[in-house]
């Protein structure tokens, strides 16, 4: 049987001043499994990330990590810390917030520095995650400078540069130009491969088939609304509908006065809108 990395039960999430962003999520996400969660704006993707990540922890129920739950008391464990944060990698929405440094360089070696590497090793590896992510020539520029697209792999080197097994992005494609979009799905494609765990937040129907597994549909009520395989979510127009992840479009046929109404999945691409 396969081991689980994560074990959500009962999860819930409530932010300051009452507001719900999360309602009783339970799920499981095993070794190697590649996981899409996928919804409309508000529906607690985002937040879903944080909790695996251990960035916040549940108002309700448990998230359990590696065998442990993830709380304050077991982050505060120095040993346990070190070793869940060496394991996991998280690339935020909006990439600036992973960016605080002066150079690129400085921004990748933070991570490896702070959990007590030695100047020469976080060198090697700083060096190795800009020749896979073909950033090397950006090292010695300061991160504001740099395009969305630039400024997107380089919090990816911040996650990855220490080879961690799981990988948690949260809309990774968000804002970027073809190009540099099938870079970041073929980056996980390769973990995927590789035997990486990769946990994905994103609206964008034309790449999850690519990258993941399994889907999971957060309703507006912030709780699991469906799930299932690429094929079988992305088949099913009356769910992805529902949760705003394509939309109706009327045509005119011939010379009929009457519209008709299809669904579509929208290619933003060839609109000229964000990815």
């Amino acid at each position: 049987m396969s081991e689980n990395i994560f074990e959500i039960k009962n999860a819930e999430y409530v932010y300051t001043g009452g507001v719900s962003a999360l309602a009783g999520i339970s799920l499981e996400i095993k070794k190697g499994e590649r996981v899409a969660f996928m919804g409309a704006n508000g529906s607690g993707k985002s937040t879903l990330l944080s909790l695996l990540d251990g960035l916040i922890f549940p108002s309700k129920g448990t998230v359990n990590a590696f065998g442990r739950e993830l709380s304050e008391t077991a982050l505060s464990d120095a040993d346990f810390a070190k070793s869940f944060r060496s394991k996991t990698g998280f690339v935020f929405q909006n990439p600036e917030v992973q960016l605080f440094c002066p150079t690129v360089r400085e921004d990748i070696a933070f991570g490896p520095l702070c959990m007590g590497l030695a100047v020469e090793e976080t060198e090697k590896f700083t060096q190795g995650i800009a020749n896979e992510l073909g950033i090397t020539e950006l090292l010695d520029r300061p991160p504001h400078r740099l395009s969305i697209g630039e400024k997107k792999k380089v919090a990816i080197a911040t996650a990855l540069v220490m080879d961690p097994e799981v990988i948690i992005m949260d809309e990774p494609t968000a804002g970027l130009d073809p190009l540099t979009t099938r870079h970041i799905i073929d980056l996980l494609i390769k973990a995927g491969q590789a035997g990486k765990t990769v946990i994905t937040a994103t609206h964008d129907i034309h790449t999850v088939e690519e990258t993941a597994d399994i889907i999971y549909i957060l309703g507006r009520d912030k709780k699991i609304t469906a799930s299932g395989t690429p094929q079988k979510i992305l088949n099913n127009a009356s769910i992805l509908m529902e949760n705003n992840l394509i939309h109706m479009h009327t045509h005119k046929h011939g010379e009929s006065e009457q519209p008709h109404a299809h669904p579509h999945l929208h290619d933003h691409h060839s609109h000229g809108h964000p990815v």
